[in-house]
């Protein structure tokens, strides 16, 4: 049986007395693609923000490789192994594809004592991974979004994560660059070791992508199982995915 990575245990967040998340548990196994969806406010982003640690849960635990991490801020997390990109994108815009992935590596470097890496070495590995060979002398600022966000993705990866948490990777990108990125992603857990945990509203990426799906709604969480299990599920046709499951 497949180890959990990350164990979400019983998590509720509350703001003003509204409860953004109500006693959700789940959780994401070692060198696997975990799907988290759900309607827009069904607490999704809130979610990644309680596991990366930019905010506290009212009550509930995050455990990362066997540590309770509910209490850690998000440079011990970091170097626990997570790492995520943003629903809005978070890149240094004024420099290059390539400078964009050494900053990140010399961030890792400059808050580790072990664990360290080549900078230029992986820079350059990491590009190859994520086909950005060709743009990488290029302002990010020059990029389509959908490229955008792959370069998020590598600039991820330089921290020697364990889990990427990716926050609607697909948005703003074509269907040839959503396919193209579907593949880089099984080919990252195929190959180098990664466990993704991803948020997303295109649900054909989530279905083709993901070996479990967690469905949220209204911070509460509905269902959890196979792609063919929530899609064959009543309750979630009938809160987010609104179509018969020959449809979908």
């Amino acid at each position: 049986m497949t180890q959990a990575l990350l164990q979400v245990e019983n998590v509720s967040v509350s703001f003003r007395g509204t409860k953004a998340l109500q006693d959700v548990s789940f959780s994401c196994k070692t060198g696997e693609i975990t799907g988290l969806i759900g309607p827009n406010g069904a607490g999704k982003t809130t979610m990644f923000n309680v596991i990366s640690g930019l905010l506290k849960p009212s009550s509930g635990r995050v455990v990362f490789d066997g540590v309770d991490l509910t209490k850690a801020k998000p440079a011990r997390r970091a170097k626990q192994g997570i790492s995520r990109t943003f629903q809005r994108l978070e890149l240094f815009t004024s420099l290059s594809v390539r400078d964009n992935l050494r900053v990140a590596g010399e961030i890792h470097n400059a808050t580790r004592r072990s664990n360290r890496i080549d900078i230029a070495a992986e820079t350059e590995r990491v590009m190859g991974l994520l086909e950005l060979a060709d743009v990488a002398d290029r302002e990010v600022t020059e990029l389509p979004t959908g490229r955008a966000r792959v370069v998020e993705v590598a600039r991820a990866l330089m921290t020697k994560p364990k889990l990427v948490l990716l926050d609607e990777p697909a948005s703003g990108q074509s269907e040839e660059e959503t396919e193209r990125f579907a593949e880089l992603l099984k080919h990252l857990v195929a190959t180098d070791g990664l466990s993704v945990c991803l948020v997303e509203h295109d649900v054909p990426l989530v279905m083709g992508l993901c070996d479990t799906i967690h469905v949220l709604n209204f911070g509460a969480l509905l269902a959890s199982g196979t792609p063919a299990e929530i899609r064959s599920n009543n309750d979630v046709a009938d809160a987010y995915l609104g179509a018969p499951e020959e449809t979908i």
